[in-house]
C-alpha cells in the first residue's frame, strides 16, 4: 500500500469544499450530493475532514490479524451501515435499524479514495462474473431489492414514484420479477422517464393533476396492488394513497425534509399497509440481491449513464445534481 493516496475528502463546513489528494472504484449517491452542497441535513450530520462515498467494490489489500474467512486479493463490496451488534435491535433481527449505526461516507472515511477500511463482518465476497461498475450499485441497489421484496410484486402491479437511481432500480427489479404491470411516476425529468420505459416500465406517467385519472384507467378502476414511494414527496405520498387498491400496500423508501400531511382516515378505511423501508435487511437483503444479479435478467446496464476520475469530481458532481443522469462512477480505468 503506498503512503500517498487520492482521495476526494470534504475539508470545510461549507459549499464544494472538496481537495482530490492524489482512485476507488465508486458511484456517487444522492446523499453524497446533500453533503457536497453542504444543506441543512449535511450541516447538521456530518463532521469535516471527510472523504466521502459509500457505494463501492474492489480488492482486498489488507486484512486483520483476527479475520480467518476472507482473503487477500478477494473481490469484494460491503455493507456501509455497521451496526454495533449488540443492541436490542441488533439482537432481535434489525441491525438495519441499530440505534448506535455508524455509516461509511458519512460518520466514518469512505469510498471516494484508493482504498477505506471496513469490519470484516461488513464485507460482502462478489460474484467473480459481475463487472465492478455493478458490484458498485450494490448498495442503492440493496434499498431496491429491499422495497420490492417487501411489497411481494411478482405477479402483481406496481406503482414506483420517484424515478432517481433507486427508483429507476425498482423499476428493473419489478419487471424481472415478474409484476404484472409496472408503472412508472415522474415528475419533471424527462431523461430518468425515458430511463424507465429503457429498463422496463410497461407505463411512464408524469405527476399532476390527470395522474391518478391515469392510473386507475390503466388498472381498470381497482388501483394498483402496490405502491413503491421514492421521491420523499408529500405530493407522491398522497398520490400513491389515491392509486393503490383497498387492502394494498405503500412502501417508503423516500426521505421527507419537512412533516408531511395525508388522510390518515382514507389510508385506514381502505385497509392500506404502510412500510417504512431503511438501508438494508442485514444481510437478507445482499443474498437475494446477489442472486437476481445471478439471474441475469435485471437490465441495470442503461442505469450507469456517465463515468469520471476521481479528479473530475467537481463535474461528475454537477451531472448528478442536474438529474440529466442515472448512476454517475469514479472507476479506475476512467
Amino acid at each position: 500500500m503506498t503512503s500517498m493516496m487520492k482521495a476526494a475528502v470534504k475539508v470545510k463546513a461549507a459549499p464544494k469544499s472538496t481537495e482530490v489528494k492524489s482512485v476507488a472504484v465508486s458511484s456517487i449517491c444522492g446523499t453524497d450530493v446533500h453533503i457536497y452542497d453542504w444543506d441543512a441535513w449535511a450541516q447538521n450530520r456530518i463532521k469535516v475532514p471527510l472523504v466521502q462515498g459509500h457505494e463501492f467494490s474492489g480488492h482486498i489489500e489488507r486484512l486483520g490479524a483476527e479475520v480467518t474467512n476472507l482473503r487477500k486479493g478477494e473481490y469484494v463490496s460491503a455493507e456501509g451501515h455497521i451496526a454495533d451488534g449488540t443492541c436490542y435491535m441488533c439482537r432481535t433481527g434489525n441491525a438495519h435499524v441499530c440505534k448506535s449505526v455508524s455509516i461509511v461516507g458519512i460518520d466514518r472515511d469512505g469510498a471516494f479514495a484508493e482504498y477505506l477500511k471496513v469490519p470484516a463482518s461488513n464485507v460482502i465476497v462478489n460474484d467473480p462474473d459481475l463487472p465492478p461498475e455493478f458490484a458498485t450499485m450494490q448498495d442503492p441497489l440493496g434499498n431496491a431489492v429491499y422495497t420490492t421484496t417487501n411489497a411481494n410484486v411478482p405477479g402483481k402491479t406496481v406503482a414506483i414514484f420517484g424515478l432517481g437511481p433507486i427508483g429507476l432500480m425498482a423499476v428493473a427489479l419489478c419487471r424481472a420479477m415478474g409484476a404484472r404491470r409496472v408503472i412508472a411516476v415522474g415528475h419533471r425529468n424527462q431523461y430518468r422517464m425515458n430511463l424507465a420505459k429503457t429498463v422496463g416500465a410497461h407505463s411512464v406517467l408524469r405527476s399532476g393533476p390527470r395522474l391518478v385519472e391515469e392510473i386507475m384507467d390503466l388498472t381498470s378502476g381497482e388501483g394498483v396492488d402496490e405502491a413503491l414511494e421514492f421521491s420523499g414527496s408529500e405530493e407522491a405520498l398522497k398520490e400513491a394513497l389515491s392509486v393503490v387498491r383497498p387492502a394494498g400496500g405503500i412502501h417508503i423508501l423516500g426521505f421527507y425534509t419537512k412533516p408531511v400531511t395525508f388522510d390518515l382516515s382514507e389510508m385506514v378505511t381502505k385497509g392500506v399497509s404502510m412500510h417504512g423501508i431503511h438501508g438494508r435487511l442485514m444481510y437478507k437483503t445482499w443474498y437475494q440481491m446477489g442472486g437476481l444479479l445471478r439471474s441475469g435478467n435485471v437490465n441495470l446496464r442503461p442505469l450507469l449513464t456517465h463515468k469520471f476520475p476521481l479528479d473530475r469530481y467537481d463535474e461528475a458532481m454537477a451531472v448528478m445534481r442536474s438529474g440529466d443522469c442515472g448512476k454517475v462512477a469514479f472507476p479506475m480505468e476512467a
